[in-house]
């Protein structure tokens, strides 16, 4: 069935086999006296999801902004403080940006030390006067993806689909972040599907963002129980969902960047998760000097922080579905949809 200049960590070089780099030279004399480092998530540049992601903002940062960046690939979550207190005493940073919610509660310890430093972070909240949060909405897009899953089950044989209620999801671990992917995905399946049955698995393990094995293994085990489309929310390890679906010919949907072009004729969307636009605000917010430590920034749909993508998919969804997924983002924006966060 197909489908329609390199910066030194003193304590980590070999201990940690860090992937450091030093990018661009200043094309404005303010861009000169700016710099900005970046600390990836676990599972590091590569894994066509969310570092990869943030790393297309901080290049559109340097390439429209001229602002020089260093970036650090962690190990293991062992490794973020290290970093974080390493790029933190060479004083060389106007900001610091610190990639995902498992780099939380190093910089906690790390960020009361430094008054002076100024760090960014991604994908969780730390209220600190020296820290500005991103966090995102996920649930809001993830409930306009599990509402396209359940519109195309209700034409089950138009997409190749099985006549059942099975949904699958694969997250990386259990948490709060996490929890709100498999919430907003569950509670858009059931807007259109009271007798769905949603499988949420995690990777979990001491990998749970690049273990492509685990989540493959999961992503079958859940298509043999009859989910024949399964979202993911696992970073890297998503790889192993994509995977699964080829092997077997079901249907995924990807997350955070348009993962539809990986495989087109099984990935019919992506949940888009904007962190590309976090970082490159982050950058432009410095070099202007008004970066706004002390505070949280939400994203969601309202401001095209997060969203959905069906481009580059071989599978043709209806205009028809397509015109329920506007209309539900529409109200999930003017607040008649209120998605929930919380499984």
């Amino acid at each position: 069935m197909k489908r329609n200049g390199t910066l030194r960590l003193a304590v980590t070089a070999a201990a940690l086999s860090l992937t450091v780099t030093a990018f661009g030279q200043a094309q404005t004399a303010e861009a000169a006296d700016a710099k900005v480092a970046a600390i990836f998530g676990i599972g590091g540049l590569g894994d066509q999801s969310y570092n990869d992601l943030v790393y297309a903002g901080l290049e559109q940062a340097k390439e429209e902004l001229g602002v020089e960046f260093d970036y650090a690939e962690p190990k293991e979550v062992t490794d973020f403080e290290v970093i974080m207190r390493d790029m933190s005493d060479s004083g060389e940073y106007d900001t610091i940006l610190c990639i995902a919610f498992d780099q939380l509660d190093a910089l906690s310890k790390v960020a009361p030390d430094y008054p002076d430093q100024q760090y960014a972070l991604i994908d969780a909240t730390l209220e600190m006067d020296n820290v500005v949060s991103y966090s995102c909405k996920e649930h809001e897009g993830s409930f306009l993806v599990g509402a396209l899953a359940a519109l195309m089950k209700q034409d089950a044989a138009a997409y190749g689909l099985e006549e059942n209620h099975n949904y699958g999801f694969v997250g990386a671990m259990e948490n709060d972040t996490i929890n709100k992917f498999a919430a907003g995905y569950q509670a858009g399946i059931k807007y259109f599907d009271d007798a769905a049955e949603v499988q949420i698995q995690f990777v979990g393990g001491d990998n749970p963002f690049g273990d492509t094995t685990t989540a493959k293994e999961i992503a079958a085990s859940q298509f043999s129980k009859g989910c024949d489309i399964v979202y993911h929310a696992a970073g890297g390890s998503g790889l192993g969902v994509f995977a699964a679906a080829e092997e077997n010919d079901f249907i995924a949907i990807g997350v955070n960047s348009n993962q539809n072009i990986i495989d087109p004729d099984h990935i019919v969307a992506s949940m888009l998760k904007r962190v590309d636009t976090a970082a490159f605000d982050i950058v432009e917010s410095t070099l202007n000097g008004n970066l706004a430590v002390g505070t949280e920034k939400v994203l969601g749909l309202s401001d095209e922080g997060i969203g959905y993508t069906l481009e580059g998919s071989n599978i043709k969804v209806s205009d028809e579905i397509v015109a329920q997924l506007e209309e539900l983002k529409a109200q999930i924006i003017d607040g008649t949809i209120e998605v929930p966060a919380t499984l």
